[in-house]
């Protein structure tokens, strides 16, 4: 399966990719169904790089997000997190 490279598609993969080269990460935003995290995954896919989506939600909690993030870490991996915005805030303010 390939994405249609769109005008938008093409903006996020050069503004994605510049980040990655200045050592930062990227965080698409839009409105919902718009293909952001499909948009991820495709740029991942033609960097040859493991990529893992998270469904986020308010049940999650520090340790787990801890131990997600150690995991990507020492795989290399990218992590995709899908609903970021459920994340409840006092989890957010402490793994920010």
């Amino acid at each position: 399966f390939r994405l249609v490279i769109t005008p938008l598609t093409d903006r996020c993969y050069m503004t994605l990719t510049t980040a990655l080269s200045l050592a930062r990460g990227g965080s698409p935003m839009g409105p919902a169904g718009t293909g952001k995290t499909e948009t991820v995954k495709d740029l991942a896919k033609n960097m040859a790089i493991n990529i893992y989506v998270f469904n986020c939600s308010d049940e999650m909690s520090v340790d787990g997000l801890a131990r997600t993030y150690k995991g990507l870490a020492q795989s290399g991996s990218w992590g995709c997190f899908d609903e970021f915005n459920r994340i409840l805030i006092e989890v957010l303010s402490v793994i920010a």
